[in-house]
Order: C-alpha cells, then sequence, then structure tokens
C-alpha cells in the first residue's frame, strides 16, 4: 500500500499516467476506494497524476485532534515534496478546491497551472453548504436532503417526473462501505471541521498561478455568485460555467476536457 510521511502524518496515495505532474485534491470525504474515481477519467491520460486521502479519511492517518485548513494544504506541499514533485499542475474539486487554494497561498512555489473546481473562497466572499450543520443526517435521510441541493433542478417535481433516476441517486448517494471502520467518523467530523473556517477572501489577490475557475450553473452547494466572486479577486483568472450541479464533471462531458486545455496552456 504505497504511504507517505508528509507533514508527520502517513498518507495514501496513487499514482498513474505519464506527462506534466498533476496534484488532483479531492472533496469533502474522498476515499480512493470508492470506484469509479479520478482515476478512472481522462486526467491519467494526459498527466502524471497524483491523488491521495486527506488525513482523517480513507486508508490515510486519522489523528484525533483539531484540524486546520493550513493542516490540509501543509498535507499536500509536503506530500509532493515526499514523491520528488518540485511544482506540479493542481485541481482541486470542492473541499480540495478549498485546499488547493491554501496551498498556493501558503506554497506558491509548488503550483504551476491551478483549477479550482465548484469550491468557495468563504468569508465575506461566500462560504459552500454548511455540511458541518447537517450531522445528524445520515443516509437516506441526508441522500434525500442534499440532493435538491447538489443540483438544484432535482426539486420535488423533477423527482416526481424521474421517480427511478431519483431512487438510483439517493441509493448511491447513502452509501457509506467502510462507516463502521475505527476512527471513520471522528475523521470525516474533523474534516467539517476544518472547512467550516476556511475563509481565503482577504488574501486571495496574492495568489499568481494561471487560475481556471470551473463551476455547475446549477450547484446549490458552491454557489454561482461564489465563484463570481473567486474570479473577481484572483486577477486573470477564468471563469466558466458547465451544465452541471456540483458533480458538473461528469454530468458535462466539456468539462474535464476544458479543464485539461488549460492545463496545457491553451485557450478555453
Amino acid at each position: 500500500m504505497p504511504t507517505a510521511k508528509a507533514n508527520g502524518i502517513n498518507l495514501y496515495y496513487e499514482q498513474a499516467g505519464s506527462g506534466p505532474p498533476l496534484l488532483f485534491i479531492s472533496g469533502t470525504g474522498g476515499d480512493l476506494r470508492n470506484k469509479p474515481n479520478q482515476f478512472d477519467g481522462p486526467f491519467p491520460k494526459a498527466f502524471d497524476m497524483v491523488s491521495y486521502d486527506q488525513r482523517g479519511l480513507g486508508r490515510s492517518a486519522k489523528p484525533d485532534t483539531a484540524y486546520t485548513m493550513a493542516d490540509y494544504a501543509d498535507d499536500a506541499s509536503a506530500l509532493m515534496g515526499e514523491l520528488g514533485i518540485e511544482k506540479a499542475h493542481v485541481i482541486g474539486v470542492s473541499f480540495g478546491g478549498m485546499v488547493a487554494q491554501e496551498l498556493v497561498l501558503r506554497h506558491p512555489h509548488r503550483v504551476d497551472r491551478l483549477v479550482l473546481a465548484c469550491t468557495s473562497p468563504g468569508g465575506a466572499g461566500g462560504a459552500s453548504f454548511a455540511f458541518h450543520e447537517i450531522g445528524h443526517l445520515q443516509g437516506e435521510a441526508r441522500a434525500k436532503h442534499l440532493t435538491p441541493i447538489s443540483d438544484t433542478r432535482r426539486d420535488d417535481a423533477w423527482a416526481t417526473a424521474n421517480p427511478d433516476t431519483y431512487k438510483q441517486i439517493i441509493a448511491m448517494s447513502s452509501a457509506d462501505p467502510y462507516a463502521d471502520e475505527p476512527g471513520h467518523e471522528m475523521g470525516a467530523r474533523r474534516q467539517l471541521e476544518a472547512r467550516a473556517h476556511h475563509d481565503t477572501w482577504d488574501r486571495l489577490k496574492q495568489i499568481e498561478a494561471p487560475t481556471l475557475i470551473a463551476a455547475g450553473r446549477y450547484d446549490g452547494i458552491a454557489l454561482p455568485q461564489a465563484q463570481e466572486n473567486l474570479a473577481s479577486r484572483i486577477k486573470g483568472s477564468t471563469l466558466r460555467f458547465f451544465e452541471g450541479g456540483h458533480l458538473f464533471m461528469i454530468q458535462d462531458r466539456t468539462a474535464t476536457a476544458t479543464m485539461i486545455k488549460f492545463l496545457n496552456g491553451e485557450e478555453v
């Protein structure tokens, strides 16, 4: 099992593909055991991609201490160092986009080109949906609550008109095969506590890396206005909306193609 000692803890990582180095930072609850995942998409066909389970998640260490967004950014930078990657393109998705913001701010020398996908700046720029406030909801109840938020088109009328699709979405969203693992609940909770304090708003003007902000038009988790705010604050950034909600990267096939073009330095 590939692990690296990074920032004082063991992080599980995977690496695949060839080409320029790419660090892919996953979202809330990300676990590389869940398939399909980023390694089953087009990125490893274009880049030498590394992705990992963040602290408290998956097969990485789960220290029972308070986590901070700075910890997550320092983990990413330290992992790159352990793997001999001086600088890489970075894609951060949702919570991973928050980590990516901290990474480029705390360790700018690590980031070549940056993609911030369905994420938010926090603070006065707007926060993403407050997952830490729905900890009492689990399984099917949680999935039913989040489905119309994740994609605002999926309201009650849509669910009634598309019962089979709705049932499938709820079943997939409810599943948590690793819920009973030691430290699972604690690590997930620690992540949400750190996420609740994410705020890069006053520092975003410091970002110099070429940045693409990518988002779904119907995302109720990382709101479209937050994307506009990010774009207004990161100088020279490019903002693109796609046909989808929080999962726009799998709902709109042009999204990943656009990200790859951007990371290759092409116009998008």
